[in-house]
């Protein structure tokens, strides 16, 4: 498992507008990578949707939110859509990320297998992780209030 003050794995996914992004390249700016299991769910939408209306806090701590799952990038697409949501959605279809940075169920519910887990990872301008939390009930939501105390500390620290 992930723990702060590891180098965050580097990974390169197509977005909701079909358009790479690549971990690296965000660099010099703190990332909030948010999984989530499934568009179109209640707890991932009221936690995605609770972003988006925080988004210009995060911005004024000069950080990045990136929502990721194992949805294809045409479902994120129109789940962003809907949603009015104002960040990047990425695509994990093929689970390496999820897997890479433990969140990733074997079984999920209604027998679906390889369904990324609710986790956050908060990572420094230099690509360090800061924040890590791989929640196991996907009912829950992360720690935003543990999350904005690690962009805190991490922007007063750069």
């Amino acid at each position: 498992m992930l723990q702060p003050g590891q180098p965050a794995p580097d990974f390169t996914l197509f977005d909701s507008d079909k358009q790479e992004v690549t971990l690296s390249s965000l660099r010099g700016r703190h990332v909030l990578l948010l999984f989530f299991p499934a568009a179109f769910t209640s707890v991932c939408t009221a936690e995605l949707c609770s972003v988006r209306d925080s988004l210009k806090d995060f911005e004024g701590m000069n950080a990045y939110p990136l929502g990721i799952s194992v949805d294809s990038p045409f479902t994120l697409a129109r789940y962003k859509a809907e949603q009015e949501l104002n960040f990047p959605l990425l695509s994990d279809f093929n689970k390496e990320v999820s897997t890479t940075y433990g969140a990733l169920y074997e079984n999920f519910v209604f027998g679906m297998k390889g369904v990324s887990k609710r986790a956050a990872f908060v990572i420094d301008p230099e690509g360090i992780l800061r924040y890590v939390e791989v929640l196991e009930n996907a009912g829950e939501q992360p720690d935003f209030t543990a999350i904005r105390a690690a962009l805190g500390e991490t922007t007063a620290a750069s």
